[in-house]
């Protein structure tokens, strides 16, 4: 049996084992011909972390059309890769350089969809 792979399938599917993980965004532009080391050092350096937590760590390009998702399993790194034929990614900017996101503004800014003037509403939220 064959695996089918729309982008959302990918993201939950596939990519990552758990739900509970943490995702960081680089807020600033990333060379994309990063690979592996490259990116584990933009971890190490400019978001002052450690690629080997297991957590994701999300880099866009400066044209907004690439993205490349870092993390770290039992065995190695692993690195997911989106190309836009159309479009640009959207998210916000900090200062810092560094923003968390959740499950689902990951996936907001993969489908396209805009988060500047979304509003979200109050819920709760485990401890």
């Amino acid at each position: 049996m064959g695996f089918v792979c729309a982008s959302t399938l990918c993201v939950d599917a596939m990519l990552f084992p758990e739900a509970q993980v943490r995702i960081w965004l680089y807020t600033e532009p990333a060379d994309m011909r990063k690979s592996y080391d490259g990116l584990s050092a933009l971890v190490k350096q400019k978001l002052a972390d450690d690629p080997l937590s297991g957590q994701l760590f999300v880099f866009i390009n400066r044209r907004r059309t690439q993205m490349k998702i870092l993390y770290f399993d039992s065995t190695g790194y692993c690195i997911w890769s989106k190309r836009l034929e159309q479009g640009r990614f959207h998210f916000r900017q900090t200062d810092s350089g560094k923003r968390a996101l959740s499950w689902t503004e990951l996936r907001l800014i993969i489908e396209g969809i805009s988060m500047e003037k979304t509003h979200r509403f109050k819920r709760y939220k485990t401890p």
